[in-house]
């Protein structure tokens, strides 16, 4: 994998300040503009991901592996039920909520042209584990 994070114009878009503000305390290890890639990292045991849109997969996949260690994760994603990303997601028994509205993301003036997503991956307990 690549050092740097290559963003294209469309990837640069910051979280809107109320889903920011809710995951202010979560390691974020995609943010804006970043120089180290976040998936060549250790997450922490609660981090928030807004990835780019144009490639979630690695970011989901990063994402499910992390949660596999124990970690919460949650990710602010676009809405496409017919892609791989978003069938690893069910698979991982993902849990997903999604706006009542489409997102304005901070610096937009008006809301996205898509739906958007909020998805939180936490270690399952097996029956019987407190």
């Amino acid at each position: 994998m690549e050092k740097e994070i290559n963003l294209s114009e469309k990837d640069n878009w910051k979280s809107p300040n109320w889903i920011s503000e809710l995951f202010k305390d979560f390691f974020d290890p995609c943010p804006l503009n970043a120089k180290e890639n976040g998936l060549l990292i250790e997450w922490k045991d609660r981090s928030y991901v807004n990835p780019p849109y144009s490639k979630p997969k690695p970011w989901v996949k990063k994402a499910i592996e992390e949660r596999d260690k124990g970690r919460m994760i949650v990710m602010l994603l676009p809405v496409d039920t017919s892609t791989e990303w978003f069938r690893m997601l069910v698979e991982a028994k993902a849990h997903i909520t999604f706006p009542n509205e489409r997102l304005r993301f901070n610096g937009s003036k008006t809301p996205a042209r898509w739906a958007c997503m909020i998805v939180i991956l936490n270690k399952l307990k097996e029956l019987g584990e407190e």
